[in-house]
């Protein structure tokens, strides 16, 4: 397809699905536009007839997952709070595609969406946020300075097992709210520290925030985290043969991998679980860990095979791990 192609085509299956400006779905917060501005500026330089910020439309859509603050997502049902409102507003023909963080997006998309663009992924390590006054850690112990009952924000199960599993004597508090606000609790006091992804930060032009990065040997970043996603409607040819075009095929085999484990883990909201997937010489690498919300338990494991088979060595991992862990995890 050529590039001016997207501009004239006139959608076969849905009469009222596009017309210029190309209608972009997205949340609200710092983060989701920097995300969205950064991928319009890609697909333009791809497509010299998109480049003018004109062609393309905004339309930032307020999440379930946004509009409630006070309870962790394991709470209230998980990832798929993040992105109902947007595909809803995708399927009815109100946007055209719509951006996310991977991480934030459900492994079962609803009928008739596809992911149809994984970008170039951002670094997938956990960073640790300190109140004033604590002294940086060295990287091999990163919780070190922590005081002993110290209080963190979080409102990831993931996060919260894996520091409790080294540091029991921690609390966890709930924190919501965009990467700024969660700053700004931490340096007023409120918290000891809290843990965001590393790849918000350096989005946001803030990394120097980050008290130290945590190597996901220590914790396992979430499946797809520093990675965005571009969903659209399955029957959008169109579309889908730009963004393919786009796409980062190492960001896609890494990011397959980690959806292919949450997707035989099959765990609830409430389950920890951690994927982290790499390309080390032509080989993909995949750990997986799956936990106990209090961290008394806690399972890691690796598996290494081709690219080209990347959901399917999630898939097996995932099993495996699921047949060494006790039931009672991946109950509701």
């Amino acid at each position: 397809m050529r590039s001016s192609d997207i501009l004239s085509h006139q959608p076969r299956v849905r009469p009222h699905a596009r017309a210029l400006p190309l209608r972009v779905g997205t949340r609200g917060s710092p983060l989701a536009l920097a995300q969205t501005r950064a991928f319009q500026a890609q697909l333009s330089r791809f497509c010299p007839v998109l480049d003018s910020m004109s062609v393309f439309e905004e339309h930032v859509i307020t999440t379930s997952g946004d509009r409630i603050q006070d309870r962790r997502l394991a709470d209230i049902g998980g990832k798929g709070l993040f992105s109902k409102e947007i595909h809803e507003a995708l399927d009815d023909g109100r946007i055209d595609f719509a951006v996310h963080s991977l991480k934030d997006l459900e492994t079962d998309l609803p009928p008739g969406i596809v992911l149809a663009c994984t970008l170039k992924r951002e670094d997938a390590r956990d960073a640790l946020i300190l109140r004033d006054g604590l002294e940086k850690p060295d990287p091999e112990a990163p919780f070190s300075t922590l005081p002993p009952h110290a209080i963190v924000g979080s409102a990831s199960v993931r996060r919260q097992a894996q520091l409790l599993h080294q540091r029991p004597d921690i609390e966890i508090r709930t924190i919501r709210g965009n990467v700024q606000t969660r700053l700004s609790r931490v340096k007023g006091g409120e918290f000891d520290g809290s843990l965001l992804a590393l790849a918000g930060l350096r989005r946001l032009g803030i990394a120097a925030e980050a008290a130290v990065i945590i190597a996901p040997e220590i914790m396992v970043p979430a499946a797809g985290q520093g990675i965005v996603g571009v969903t659209v409607r399955e029957d959008d040819v169109e579309l889908r043969e730009l963004l393919a075009a786009i796409e980062d095929p190492e960001a896609r085999a890494v990011s397959m991998a980690e959806r292919g484990l949450l997707a035989a883990l099959d765990g609830s909201c409430r389950t920890p679980i951690g994927g982290y997937a790499r390309l080390v010489d032509g080989e993909l690498r995949l750990t997986g860990l799956v936990a106990r919300e209090d961290g008394t338990f806690l399972l890691k494991s690796e598996i290494r095979g081709s690219a080209r088979e990347a959901e399917a060595l999630g898939r097996a991992l995932g099993d495996e791990l699921r047949g060494q862990s006790p039931s009672d995890i991946f109950l509701d």
